[in-house]
């Protein structure tokens, strides 16, 4: 029997851009995270285009390449959330957004996309010390022929 999956409670889109909210109760996986009853909430972005200069090999070392980004961040989950219930008992998944984006720095070449993964990892920490987990997935846009995927998954727990 596989794990159950998240279930988005909200998500805003934009043509290719999908920013969501979910909630899961797997003690089993979330006990890892820090939440001493199994619940857990999970932010994430997906589909993030963005400009990277990234790569080893000549072609792609002299102009930024396109990568998809999608970043998920765990906090521990309140016990109930009500209509009034301030921001600062959640996070702001822009957060994630600007991590993926703005705050990667664009006259900086990382020559792999796990540096980059990595960078988005660290900030997304330091942004928020209620983040107990989170994954980044890369695609290089310029690697696919067929509309295939080929990239990375990256996820790091708090240390």
């Amino acid at each position: 029997m596989s794990a159950p999956r998240a279930a988005p409670l909200a998500c805003a889109g934009q043509i290719g851009r999908k920013i969501c909210v979910s909630t899961h109760r797997d003690k089993k996986r979330m006990t890892d995270f820090g939440s001493q009853n199994g619940d857990f909430l999970a932010l994430e972005v997906e589909d993030l285009h963005v400009d990277i200069l990234t790569g080893i090999y000549s072609e792609e070392t002299h102009l930024p390449q396109p990568l998809k980004i999608s970043v998920r961040a765990l906090i521990a989950q309140e016990d109930h959330y009500e209509p009034d219930t301030p921001l600062s008992h959640s996070k702001n998944y822009m957060d994630l957004k600007h991590a993926a984006t703005d705050a990667l720095p664009k006259d900086r070449h990382f020559k792999l996309i796990e540096a980059v993964a990595d960078h988005i990892i660290d900030t997304v920490f330091l942004q928020d010390d209620k983040v107990r987990h989170v994954s980044v997935k890369i695609v290089k846009l310029a690697l696919s022929e067929r509309g295939e995927s080929i990239g990375i998954t990256m996820a790091r727990a708090r240390r």
